[in-house]
């Protein structure tokens, strides 16, 4: 946020700062300073834990917090059953774990409480927590798929059909495809967030400026962005859901491959 003069930096909000300073805090040639990126961290586990034992009292009336926890549980349950099949309920857990921290994570940073002198931050934004989330799911799935396959694992990579003259081009191809998913995966979701927000400061800084220079300013500049703002935090919030939804899709795609060799 304002940089000078009131000027709003749109990149700002991206900064991760350390919360108790840098200096003491070096391990293994590594600073592990508590930052604002890992207080956000702390706070989304914390209110998706919450969430979750508070749904499960297992009465025989659900409660409308219960009925959240389960239709969200069942949401995923269904679309892994239809992505991986029966198999796929194992996996309940952890694409549920992905999908609401990602979902959390996404909504606590549109929180407007910057009015009242806190500033969330969207972890998500950075590539390094998107990058870690999708190389967790990316192992799982070379650990299921050679668990479960062993080294037929690798006929994933050479399409039912192919003429053996076209396995050596094939297979490459293949090969860099299926390497290059926790890539895509990651920055997806990194830039969706990223721009999201960049569009936010920049039509707030319009909001300002055009407020600071006039009431003429303000009518024509000021109020238009304003009111964009709204539709764009809107907009944000569908976004945030889809990112988070998009992410446990993509991830249980990547795990009926490795489970049924498709």
């Amino acid at each position: 946020m304002a940089a000078e003069e009131g000027k709003v930096d749109p990149m700002h909000q991206f900064t991760i700062e350390p919360l108790m300073g840098s200096g003491g805090w070096e391990l293994a040639g590594f600073n592990i300073a508590f930052t604002n990126s890992a207080l956000w961290m702390a706070i989304t586990t914390v209110l998706l834990t919450l969430f979750v034992a508070g749904g499960m009292k297992r009465e025989l009336v659900p409660g409308r917090w219960q009925m959240m926890v389960e239709s969200a549980t069942g949401f995923i349950d269904d679309m892994l059953e239809a992505n991986i099949g029966k198999e796929g309920r194992k996996y309940v857990p952890y694409i549920f774990s992905l999908f609401m921290f990602i979902l959390f994570a996404n909504l606590l940073g549109l929180l407007p409480i910057g009015i009242v002198g806190l500033h969330p931050f969207t972890f998500t934004s950075h590539f390094t927590v998107t990058g870690v989330l999708a190389i967790i799911s990316f192992a799982i799935v070379l650990i299921v798929g050679f668990w479960k396959h062993g080294f037929h694992f690798f006929s994933l990579f050479v399409p039912h059909g192919t003429p053996l003259p076209m396995i050596p081009i094939i297979f490459p191809i293949e090969l860099i495809s299926f390497l290059v998913r926790p890539f895509s995966l990651a920055l997806r979701l990194f830039v969706a967030m990223m721009a999201g927000h960049v569009l936010l400061k920049v039509l707030s800084s319009f909001v300002i400026d055009g407020t600071n220079a006039g009431p003429e300013f303000a009518a024509l500049v000021g109020i238009p962005s304003f009111i964009l703002m709204i539709g764009i935090s809107a907009l944000e919030i569908l976004v945030a859901g889809i990112q988070a939804y998009v992410f446990a899709l993509l991830t249980s795609l990547y795990i009926n491959d490795a489970e049924n060799l498709h």
